[in-house]
């Protein structure tokens, strides 16, 4: 068996260290989540707690590692005599791979038993494995929602619970709970980072002192893993030892009234939502107690849990980053030990007689109300500093008499970064602040990854019917197997009790759940489309939308294109701190390249295509359907739409041309794109949003 990294051997990553020794001792803490970039251990110390962790007493022959010191084990495999023989075997590492089944995670029907003998028989899953030991789910963030929920629902009781295909099954499931992801890959919803109980960020040292001593360490390993265990083994032993005691410790640790004031008021404080906060911040701070060997919580054991179990609660949606400010915490707590008795609640509604009310904001009742100050520039301006209407709104482009030429003529105006037509404001826009949109579906029914949006057939979701095998894979539809067996067994001359099975009775389930989709823009960033208030509305929706399919698990993806080329701003992704970084950067002016953009498009979608055949994208065009760049440039464009109908792509083309003389460009577009036309005045974010909406419903 190959040697493991030692734990007291990892370098930098003291946070994440103590995050998972307080839950190893600790389990009800509620589980450790590590979030950091790639290479920065977080693996290696996983699987290097298990080796740290106490032995465990088991009942000798029990699937469940029953605890003998228990009255009354929740095992199925009991009940147990009082002299049951007892087996002593070091604390499991269970690794729950990503694309793991609900009968994997939870267990299930014995098949060979139910088949051979015709009895219902229970088969442990990675739950039962994982009791009293740790289980360890790498890349958490690409693991399926229910599934996650799974494992935080019985990690937070203590036991499982399984009903289906005939069994009815529960057994304690008592462990550590560790996921680690990369946020780059996507992030967890915030419902589901809340139920972790304490989070980690990690990243690789700067200091080249500290990197140096990382990589002679892991060299030092890799020459000679035995030696270099060896040289560990003192510092390992004495992690067990201290976890054990601590252990013994914790139930006699005091977690008095002052401490859980304390806790209440950084809690409340930090506007956390729900009480899970507070509960698993006394619950880590009882831990922390316990690891240094303290019969009382302290100051700076809330301080120590606090700093763990807040960061990832304070994220309300996707868009906002994690992290705790150390200063506030360290003001909220103050400098002294916590009083053997908190201060006293109020007695009443107010604090003080009535009529001595302050305002909320602590001005003073007669103050004269601020004036803003940038509000008669930004009106000289033209427009809001986030793009947003003013008092009145900056111009639009004006539409010449020949409606073509003369609009595109301004677009090169001298003095003009890429010309800016006249009256508007070149570079960048920022996005408002985004919105919740209302849910859409694809028509029809999917065979895509499993999401939360559109319906298809899936590996998750109810069972609607059986089918025969048509290649490898698929859950087996007992029921329908045995149904289909069933009226050959005379003829296959059966005799005995085992039934007679031939690869023509099986049937697989067809379950039916929900799919992920791609939604790609390709966006004009021209100086046309250039107005500030319609680009700030053209990113609000997208930012919406991405919000959106960050919570059902969908892909978004943006190209525009401006000047002389189409650019990939925003790769098909479910990163949201990625995407909105990148849209709040994205410029506009200049001529009109549509034919760039439109095989841009195509290009990303055929990637994307060859990565994930079975997601079902739709294609948004947000243009007025101008081609102002380079010779024949209509001609082009043309011949790039009939590329991408060709493709059989779901295409919608948003049509932005405003103004009494329309040309009916984006009309002409739609028609070579075999797409539906949708004409919009303005790009209004929620009639963008409505209008997408209602093309995949």
């Amino acid at each position: 068996m190959p040697s493991i990294f030692p734990f007291s051997a990892v370098v930098g990553s003291d946070d994440m260290a103590l995050a998972l020794t307080l839950t190893a001792v600790s389990p009800s803490v509620g589980g450790v989540l590590v979030r950091g970039e790639k290479g920065t251990a977080k693996s290696t110390m996983v699987r290097a707690l298990a080796r740290i962790l106490p032995p465990v007493e088991v009942i000798a022959g029990d699937r469940f590692s029953s605890d003998p010191r228990e009255r009354d084990p929740l095992s199925p495999d009991g009940p147990f005599p009082p002299d049951a023989p007892v087996e002593t075997r070091p604390a499991r590492l269970v690794e729950l791979p990503v694309g793991a089944t609900e009968d994997r995670v939870l267990g299930s029907l014995h098949l060979e038993r139910a088949l051979t003998e015709g009895v219902t028989a229970y088969e442990p899953g990675l739950l039962a494995r994982a009791h009293r030991g740790v289980l360890y789910v790498d890349e958490v963030n690409l693991l399926h929602d229910h599934l996650v929920d799974l494992l935080l629902d019985a990690a937070a009781t203590g036991r499982a619970t399984v009903e289906r295909d005939g069994v009815s099954v529960e057994h304690a499931a008592r462990f550590v709970l560790v996921g680690t992801m990369n946020p780059e890959e996507g992030e967890l919803r915030p419902q589901l980072l809340d139920r972790f109980g304490l989070t980690v960020e990690v990243a690789a040292p700067r200091d080249p002192r500290t990197r140096v001593e990382v990589v002679r360490r892991r060299l030092a390993f890799e020459a000679d893993p035995e030696a270099f265990a060896a040289r560990f083994a003192p510092a390992e032993r004495e992690l067990t030892r201290r976890i054990a005691e601590a252990r013994e410790l914790l139930p006699k640790v005091e977690l008095g009234d002052a401490a859980l004031f304390k806790i209440a008021e950084v809690c409340a404080a930090f506007e956390v939502d729900g009480m899970r906060a507070d509960l698993v911040t006394a619950r880590a701070a009882a831990a922390h107690a316990a690891w240094h060997g303290r019969a009382a919580v302290t100051r700076e054991d809330v301080r120590a849990a606090a700093r763990l179990a807040l960061p990832h609660r304070r994220r309300r949606n996707p868009f906002d980053a994690p992290g705790l400010d150390e200063e506030l915490l360290d003001r909220i707590l103050g400098s002294d030990e916590l009083p053997p008795e908190p201060p006293a609640p109020p007695t009443g509604p107010q604090d003080g007689p009535p009529g001595d009310a302050k305002p909320s904001d602590g001005a003073p009742e007669d103050a004269p109300e601020p004036q803003d100050e940038a509000r008669g520039d930004e009106s000289r301006a033209g427009g809001s500093p986030n793009g947003g209407d003013t008092g009145a709104d900056a111009p639009e482009e004006t539409p010449s008499s020949d409606g073509g030429a003369g609009a595109d003529a301004s677009e090169e105006a001298p003095g003009t970064d890429g010309g800016a037509p006249a009256g508007t404001s070149a570079g960048v826009v920022a996005p408002d602040a985004p919105y919740r949109p209302k849910t859409f579906r694809v028509a029809g029914t999917g065979a895509g990854e499993a999401g939360r949006r559109s319906p298809a057939f899936t590996r998750t979701g109810r069972r609607v019917g059986a089918r025969r095998p048509d290649g490898p894979g698929g859950a087996l539809h007992l029921l329908e197997t045995l149904r289909a067996a069933a009226p050959h067994q005379r003829a296959r001359g059966r005799s005995g009790t085992p039934l007679l099975l031939r690869a023509e009775d099986v049937r697989l389930a067809v379950v039916q759940g929900r799919e992920s989709n791609l939604i790609l823009f390709c966006v004009d960033a021209s100086g046309s489309m250039a107005a500030r208030r319609r680009m700030a509305q053209v990113k609000t929706a997208i930012l919406s939308l991405l919000l959106d399919a960050y919570r059902r698990r969908d892909k978004v993806g943006l190209v525009t294109f401006r000047r002389s080329r189409a650019e990939v701003v925003l790769p098909p992704t479910s990163s949201v701190d990625i995407a909105a970084t990148l849209l709040k950067d994205l410029p506009a002016g200049g001529r009109t390249p549509l034919a760039e953009g439109l095989l841009a498009a195509a290009e990303v979608l055929r990637v994307e295509r060859l990565r994930d055949p079975r997601r079902r994208p739709l294609l948004v065009v947000v243009t007025d359907g101008r081609a102002t760049h380079g010779p024949d440039a209509v001609a082009r464009s043309r011949r790039a739409a009939a590329l991408l109908a060709g493709a059989d792509v779901t295409t919608l083309v948003v049509d932005c041309e405003t103004g009494r003389f329309r040309l009916g460009l984006a009309r002409e577009l739609s028609a070579a794109l075999r797409a539906e036309h949708l004409p919009l005045g303005e790009v209004a974010a929620d009639a963008l949003t409505a209008t997408v909406r209602q093309r995949v419903a």
